[in-house]
């Protein structure tokens, strides 16, 4: 060990002493810190950087009022100051927290592109035809010094399904043992509408889907646990750095008017109707690289809309898929060392079609409260910035990752990272909603009230849809009275009975789905509340989508009970549809306007307080270390699954060719901003995912020898379309798309596509097609 010392002394009242300790070499490596701690007297600023081969620089600064003797003998004997510093840093040593283990890692989850339907707008034409992009789920995990561990995933999906989490855990505790369990792992949907489904494990949100899909669940499964897998097998010691933007033009309040019947000085205290803060969590090792980054922004995954057939991952996707090109350079999509998310907030009454609703044909204004329009003049339809559905997905996923980038880059105006430091805790509980009963606020009338809630319940403005994909027959936003039409087609299925009308009133009730029991479980009624700790930030994680006034209170409400029973002021994030989907939640008094948030506000007019009272207890209990009891666990209906999806029979092509057979080869040359078309007589996709694999690749020449992969079916700038051109004799054929984009780099190309046929007399044998060769050229 050596020391330099040097003083300064400038004459007056104050002087600066440097101190550098060079090289201090340990090993294993020591923590890495970087603390400012402020007295009267002085100020001490202590950074210690650790280097892969652990050699140590520390630079020690004090700056104090200097006592009249040192200001008399600026030449004092520079080892008492050395000494009086060491005592000093021994209390910093003191002081410090330890470093976390932090790990990112990301899997493909793309279920079965082709016919199957997607799920999110529960339009049973909205059947898969192809991919624009591949889906992904993301993980992170971080672990403090005690082996407390907490894992979070955000995928690709339009919400999250106990069902999957429950095999997710089971196929990490094959191999981890306990190490990952129900309370540390929690896995959020982003909330895209253009991803297959058939995961839930519930009627109501299967039956678009035409009931449980194996594939997309089998699928989504693994990739789930693989993401976590990955994310574990990458654990280095690291930093976690928390940071925020305010990110404008991105979403809008789809249902103003149920937002305006909160409470006027609450509004005040907001400037927007929805928020417009991305919250960004970054994972660092430390050398300070960079590991990954995880961002919160409340919208709607709906850019695209229920007319799309393609599988996508939607506004946030792309944004993720952006944010991971800039730190991957060189890598195709989903592959490389840095993963980018953006996950689900509180979204329920957001959407990102900025543009507002219009009547689809006379261009007028919808009515505010029905978001109705007057005969012949259309839907009524939200729309967003750009000329098309796929434009205005690319124009708000550019502008989460400029925001996110922003956070990222250090040198960046909007870069505000501070550390995240402290213990990192757990908890969470299975709540049984229709048999809770408690006490809440009421701020209607300002009064203290019992709470309970209801059985799970459908109202009629649930099947107005919302301006985002509106529904069917003649429902309205805001129905507040029933019709006895519906009512006899309600009772067909289930009876709600007179308490069941009376527990979720304003709300006419459409579907009495707590009271359907066949074939089995419509709705859950067994919900997953969960909180994750990492320092002084909470992760929220809700079963469902809460509307903006709804996540505000919340996130007030456990930033004010952690206060309260731990001293501690903490950044509260909320991470919606997260373990199991319950639809939504709104505020009291946004009930009352029964809209389609409110409407699908299952478990009645309560629904919120209760969250706020459960979510209230365990932060309190997560703040003092104290456990709970884990409540009734959701049902295991695994074995009771039904559906009405068919396998692939077989494959067939026309006589005079085969599979992977070039139909349209591309022209012989291209420009950019051109569009390359070319068409393979091919097998049915669902016979090969090709998960973390590709379909097809668009290849760059390199010499005579090599070709080099430059986009695959990941990619923004491809398509990949599927048809059936003979039903009965299985023929179909692929058609692949490649928008040649300005950073496209010129010269000669060709498409590879990789597939699989099933054979008629049984097995599953691969193929293969390659176009002719094609130059791009410059502009």
């Amino acid at each position: 060990m050596r020391m330099v010392l040097s003083a300064k002394c400038i004459k007056g009242s104050s002087t600066e002493i440097f101190c550098n300790l060079l090289n201090w070499r340990v090993c294993p490596p020591l923590i890495s810190v970087w603390r400012r701690v402020s007295k009267r007297y002085f100020c001490i600023w202590l950074s210690i950087s650790s280097s892969r081969c652990f050699s140590l620089s520390l630079s020690l600064s004090l700056s104090f009022s200097v006592p009249k003797f040192l200001a008399v003998h600026p030449t004092m004997d520079i080892s008492k100051i050395a000494f009086l510093a060491f005592i000093a840093l021994s209390g910093l040593c003191g002081l410090a927290n330890a470093t976390y283990k932090v790990g990112v890692g990301r899997a493909d989850i793309t279920g079965p592109p082709v016919e199957i339907n997607f799920m999110g707008y529960a339009n049973i034409k909205q059947v898969g035809r192809g991919i624009h992009t591949r889906v992904f789920a993301r993980a992170f995990v971080v672990e403090d010094e005690k082996g407390n561990r907490v894992a979070f995933v955000s995928a690709d999906a339009g919400m999250m399904g106990y069902g999957l989490k429950r095999e997710v855990i089971k196929r990490l505790q094959a191999r981890y043992g306990n190490l990952y369990h129900t309370d540390n792992v929690a896995i959020s949907g982003t909330h895209t509408h253009g991803a297959p489904g058939g995961f839930l494990m519930h009627l109501l949100y299967d039956i678009s889907i035409l009931g449980f899909v194996p594939q997309t669940f089998e699928v989504m499964a693994q990739g789930l646990y693989l993401c976590i897998k990955r994310a574990t097998d990458n654990l280095v010691d690291g930093r976690v750095f928390l940071s925020k933007t305010t990110v404008l033009n991105v979403n809008i309040n789809r249902s103003p008017s149920s937002y305006l019947r909160n409470p006027e000085e609450e509004r005040a205290q907001y400037e927007h109707d929805t928020d417009k803060t991305l919250t960004q969590l970054r994972f660092v090792d430390v050398e300070n690289n960079l590991l990954g980054a995880f961002n919160w922004y409340a919208v709607h995954a709906t850019s695209m809309n229920n007319t799309n057939r393609l599988v996508t991952s939607d506004n946030v996707g792309y944004a993720a898929l952006l944010l991971e090109k800039e730190y991957n350079p060189n890598k195709m999509p989903g592959k490389g060392k840095f993963v980018g998310a953006f996950c689900s907030s509180n979204l329920g009454d957001v959407s990102p079609n900025i543009m507002g609703p219009k009547c689809s044909i006379s261009g007028n204004e919808c009515d505010l409260l029905t978001s109705r329009c007057p005969a012949g003049e259309g839907d009524c339809f939200a729309s967003g910035p750009g000329k098309d559905m796929v434009e205005s997905t690319q124009i708000l996923g550019q502008r989460l990752a400029d925001a996110a980038l922003g956070l990222l880059n250090e040198q960046s105006q909007e870069s505000t990272a501070r550390e995240v430091t402290g213990d990192v805790r757990f908890i969470h509980q299975f709540v049984d909603m229709p048999n809770y009963n408690g006490t809440a606020y009421n701020p209607l009338s300002r009064k203290i009230d019992k709470i309970r809630g209801c059985q799970p319940a459908m109202g009629y403005s649930f099947a107005a849809g919302t301006t985002d994909g509106p529904g069917a027959f003649s429902f309205a936003q805001g129905t507040t009275t029933d019709n006895p039409m519906w009512n006899f087609v309600r009772d067909f299925i289930a009876t709600p009975t007179q308490e069941d009308i009376k527990c979720h009133e304003p709300k006419p009730i459409l579907l009495a789905t707590g009271r359907a029991t066949f074939p089995y479980e419509w709705q859950p009624k067994i919900v997953s509340d969960q909180l994750l700790k990492i320092g002084d930030v909470i992760i929220a994680a809700v079963p469902c989508e809460f509307t903006t006034m709804a996540g505000r209170r919340l996130r007030n409400q456990i930033r004010a009970a952690a206060s309260a029973a731990g001293g501690l002021d903490t950044e509260v994030i909320i991470a919606g549809l997260t373990n199991i989907y319950t639809s939504y939640t709104v505020t009291p008094e946004e009930y009352q306007a029964q809209r389609y948030e409110a409407a699908s506000t299952i478990f009645g007019p309560h629904t919120h307080s209760i969250y706020m009272d459960v979510f209230e207890r365990l932060t309190k209990a997560l703040m003092r270390n104290e456990t709970v009891e884990p409540g009734p666990s959701p049902p295991y209906m695994n074995d009771v699954m039904l559906s009405l999806n068919t396998g692939v029979l077989f494959d067939g092509h026309p006589i005079n060719t085969d599979f992977g057979y070039v139909k349209t080869q591309p022209n012989k040359e291209y420009g950019i901003n051109d569009t390359v078309k070319v068409t393979y007589i091919s097998g049915n996709p669902r016979n090969n995912l090709f998960t973390e694999k590709t379909y097809f690749t668009v290849e760059r020449k390199i010499n005579e020898d090599r070709w080099k992969v430059a986009y695959t079916d990941a990619s923004w700038e491809t398509k990949m379309i599927w048809h059936r051109t003979n039903t009965i004799l299985g023929f179909s054929e692929l058609e692949i798309y490649w928008n040649i984009s300005p950073q496209t780099l010129p010269g000669v190309y060709r498409i590879r596509h990789s597939g699989e046929y099933k054979y008629i007399l049984g097995g599953k044998y691969p193929y293969e097609g390659l176009s002719h060769s094609f130059t791009v050229n410059e502009d």
